[in-house]
């Protein structure tokens, strides 16, 4: 068989199905711009919970609101309904998040994935212990999980302060990181922060998942009935005590990610579509005298979609709503923390607030740097091409940036409303602290000279210069 030219149409076309740099770049992009609004929204609960209206910010996001049809009806107040609704399309998004990066990502592989899985788990036992030093014993203990968290949209917003001299490999370790630790905290959250589990509820909500399973098998693929039945899923997991959004990391869990065609067809396809609409005259090109037009676009339309998975589809789809509507509506509604002025200095040395602050500024960089500093030595893992391990230090007090998932952990782990307030002051105590010491020592260590994406991306691709790359292409579907 003869081999495939390295610069040829095809082959470069595959290339980017296979190396996902261009759609990091997008996703970085994302992330970072979203964290602008998110710390808009944050300051504007501050300010509202904090002013002449501050009762109005309490009732307005508890105000009750009943939802369902028939005899199915729920009724919740508006923050919980943000928390155990509006938070489930969030967890879903990250559900699709974590299943590209382990099919194409960062976590593909073995040798790839374990410097951030190492860090990550760094970055969750370490905080968790520092909050446990001050909380051991007390109820309060069951508020450990709020200082594993890791931000992506505020850890990488803070990253693109500091532009193009942040080498891509420090952004892709930090992504990677961050998504591994949203996993984690999927798991804690359905292990530890769940209520008593009413198993007919969650026996129905697996029925219905393993019939979407098939249902996807079959090639059934109805942006509808998979609406329909997710919804059924996400109220019977609601109901069983298990919380709400794991709902949507399951969901994410059975959306395929197979093409319908592979990238050789593809071209195949638009290129016969596109030298039939050329053949016509330009004269009769009017979609609206002349059907064949409308057939070659409808043709070249439908191999767009083909050549595209569900799951890149979701993913893109959900994007924006996730990082500019349900994430700082979350953060209108959640960070709104009244300040007692009398009571500042005793809210932050609360045990709560000591062992957040310490966990998410201490312990997150010691962890992070510790496991990952081990992986390097032990040679299970390799520092990022373009990096220096002073900078994988500063980006480990990046990942000191706990907000949102931290936020909501504490939601579910404090019934006490004086705790969650304490709780929510140690987060952005903490995660300031982290932001502030993360891009100051970042902006000191890193080259004024910017760095060269394209020799970075080569580097941390062992096999770039294969003629046939080890990578993964979504799979088309041969049915």
């Amino acid at each position: 068989m003869a081999k495939q030219n390295p610069t040829s149409p095809h082959r470069t076309f595959s290339r980017r199905l296979e190396v996902p740099a261009a759609l990091f770049s997008d996703f970085f992009r994302s992330k970072t711009s979203g964290s602008i609004l998110l710390i808009i929204c944050t300051a504007a609960a501050m300010v509202w919970a904090n002013s002449a209206w501050s009762e109005g910010y309490h009732h307005f996001w508890h105000m009750p609101l009943t939802l369902g049809i028939g005899d199915f009806t729920l009724t919740n107040g508006l923050a919980h309904w943000i928390n155990d609704g509006l938070m489930v399309i969030f967890f879903l998004y990250v559900g699709l998040e974590i299943k590209r990066e382990i099919l194409v990502g960062e976590l593909s592989s073995l040798k790839k994935s374990m410097l951030p899985i190492t860090a990550a788990l760094g970055g969750m036992l370490v905080p968790a212990l520092c909050y446990a030093v001050f909380n051991a014993g007390t109820p309060a203990i069951r508020g450990w999980g709020v200082p594993m968290a890791t931000d992506i949209a505020f850890s990488l917003g803070v990253l693109s302060l500091l532009g193009a001299r942040v080498p891509v490999g420090l952004k892709i370790f930090l992504s990677a990181l961050a998504i591994v630790d949203d996993l984690g905290a999927v798991v804690v959250i359905a292990i530890f922060y769940s209520g008593q589990i009413a198993w007919d509820n969650l026996a129905m909500a697996g029925g219905i998942l393993l019939a979407l399973y098939f249902i996807t098998r079959l090639r059934i693929r109805i942006p509808l009935l998979f609406t329909l039945l997710g919804i059924a899923v996400w109220f019977l997991i609601l109901k069983s005590g298990v919380h709400a959004t794991i709902a949507g990391v399951l969901l994410a869990l059975v959306i395929p990610a197979t093409t319908r065609i592979n990238s050789s067809q593809f071209i195949q396809r638009i290129e016969g579509a596109l030298a039939r609409f050329k053949g016509i005259p330009e004269r009769h090109r009017n979609t609206l005298r002349n059907p064949d037009t409308l057939t070659w676009t409808h043709q070249m339309k439908q191999a767009c979609s083909q050549v595209e998975t569900p799951l890149q589809r979701v993913e893109h789809g959900l994007a924006d709503w996730v990082t500019f509507a349900i994430m700082p509506v979350f953060a209108l509604a959640n960070a709104g923390i009244h300040l007692h002025p009398g009571a500042v200095m005793e809210e932050i040395t609360h045990p709560i607030s000591l062992g957040i602050i310490t966990g998410l500024f201490v312990g997150k960089q010691a962890g992070v740097f510790l496991f990952a500093w081990l992986a390097i030595r032990l040679g299970v893992a390799r520092l990022p091409g373009g990096t220096r391990m002073s900078q994988l230090y500063a980006v480990s007090l990046l990942c000191g940036i706990g907000f949102t998932m931290s936020m909501f952990i504490s939601e579910l782990a404090f019934t006490e409303q004086a705790f969650k307030e304490t709780a929510k002051i140690g987060i952005l105590l903490g995660s300031i602290l982290s932001g502030v010491a993360g891009f100051l020592l970042l902006k000191y260590l890193l080259p004024q000279k910017p760095a060269d994406e394209t020799e970075t991306i080569r580097e941390m691709e062992p096999d770039a210069a294969s003629p046939e790359p080890q990578g993964w292409s979504a799979p088309s579907d041969p049915r």
